[in-house]
């Protein structure tokens, strides 16, 4: 762990990473998600920006909350933003003092692009060989397509996500968040915690490679596991599953309604509830294999009869006899959800100039730590001083 932490100021010693120090030099989506994880779990993350521009994505928008961007605001909570001219020798005397004294450095520049500066990984391991030092890319540091430019719609395109998702025969189609971008994020605090456990035994640090391409593809999962038994190349389904049915989205007399009949047993369970009994006794839908194969049929069976009942009838109905379902809730309905609000998914946090503003919660749970946004997303430079003064350097670098 790294001797110089801003941890004990900010109230972290109980949580997980409490005593890592991470310099993150990236910038928009995936690193800051990435890095926004290690800070949530404790991590002290010291964020380099730009001097008078800072992360990209304090530009984008609207929607802006007086000129600071939502965008922004989303990702970059429990983390300490401080501006370095890094073209400059000043600038470069800070990072390197900083990275000395830190376990986990995390970029996501273009391939070559911090070795050019002076900071790639042969030059930080010759300095701390402690260091777990992860970047991330479009599509690798190596491989014929490493120098391409990589934004979100486009791995989704050339990952083959876009292909699997929206309605049969209809356009290729993006996911409405940035699952490129969020899932290397994701899987590069996922590979820097495991490197960081190996180093407790080792006592060496590693170089951790994370793409985009290679977090979609691994999304893949069985939409890949179909292509390697078949040879046949998975299609867009609307929001059926290729495999398991009645598993889809139907209309009902005033909306939609999700139904995932995921076995036999949930079958006649999902029949005995709306009242099919003729559809629970007929030999083409007593298995998923003959559900699948005779799917017509048995959409125009249970489209008739949904249409009969409100979304809230059929999802009374079917939480009764336990058949997961649920309504399609659009985004304000989440974040009223008593469920969502129970789970501690809508936060609120005092911001230096905008007062108090709402961020989302954490997706676990700890028996032995209150994961809490110790620090709101940062104003540009805001703890320049109070960092720099961390390692011994007394005046402002830019």
């Amino acid at each position: 762990m790294s001797e110089t932490s801003g941890n004990e100021t900010t109230g972290t010693n109980h949580l997980p990473l409490s005593g890592i120090r991470v310099v993150d030099l990236t910038r928009v989506m995936a690193g800051p998600y990435g890095t926004m994880m290690l800070g949530d779990m404790g991590a002290d993350v010291i964020k380099i920006e730009q001097p008078g521009k800072g992360d990209d994505t304090r530009a984008w928008g609207p929607p802006f909350i007086d000129g600071e961007s939502s965008y922004f605001l989303s990702v970059n909570r429990n983390k300490r933003s401080i501006v370095l001219d890094l073209k400059s020798e000043a600038g470069c005397t800070a990072l390197w003092k900083l990275i000395e004294g830190a376990d986990v450095l995390v970029e996501n520049f273009s391939p070559g692009t911090c070795t050019r500066l002076g900071f790639g990984y042969d030059a930080v391991k010759a300095r701390n060989p402690r260091m777990v030092y992860a970047s991330i890319s479009g599509f690798g540091q190596t491989g014929p397509s490493r120098n391409r430019t990589a934004y979100d719609l486009i791995l989704q395109g050339m990952s083959g996500m876009m292909s699997i998702t929206g309605q049969p025969d209809g356009p290729p189609t993006k996911l409405g968040i940035p699952i490129a971008d969020i899932g290397a994020g994701m899987f590069a605090a996922y590979a820097i915690v495991a490197a960081l456990y190996a180093r407790e035994k080792t006592g060496e640090g590693q170089y951790v490679d994370v793409s985009m391409l290679g977090g979609q593809v691994a999304m893949l999962t069985y939409q890949a596991g179909i292509h390697f038994a078949t040879g046949e190349t998975p299609r867009q389904l609307g929001n059926a599953h290729p495999i398991v049915a009645p598993y889809d989205t139907f209309p009902t007399a005033d909306g939609y309604v999700n139904i995932a009949v995921g076995n036999d047993g949930l079958w006649r369970r999902f029949c005995e509830a709306v009242g099919l009994d003729e559809a629970k006794e007929d030999e083409r839908f007593s298995s998923n294999v003959g559900r699948i194969t005779n799917l017509s049929a048995l959409y125009e069976i249970m489209t008739a009869k949904l249409m009969t009942l409100t979304t809230d009838e059929v999802v009374t109905l079917l939480d009764e006899k336990g058949v997961p379902c649920g309504p399609i809730y659009d985004v304000a309905q989440v974040f009223a959800d008593p469920q969502t609000l129970d789970q501690g998914l809508r936060r609120t946090v005092q911001h230096p100039t905008l007062g108090e503003i709402e961020l989302t919660g954490f997706p676990y749970h700890l028996s032995s730590a209150e994961l809490d946004v110790r620090l709101p997303p940062p104003l540009l430079g805001e703890h320049t001083d109070e960092v720099l003064g961390e390692i011994g350097l007394s005046t402002k670098v830019d």
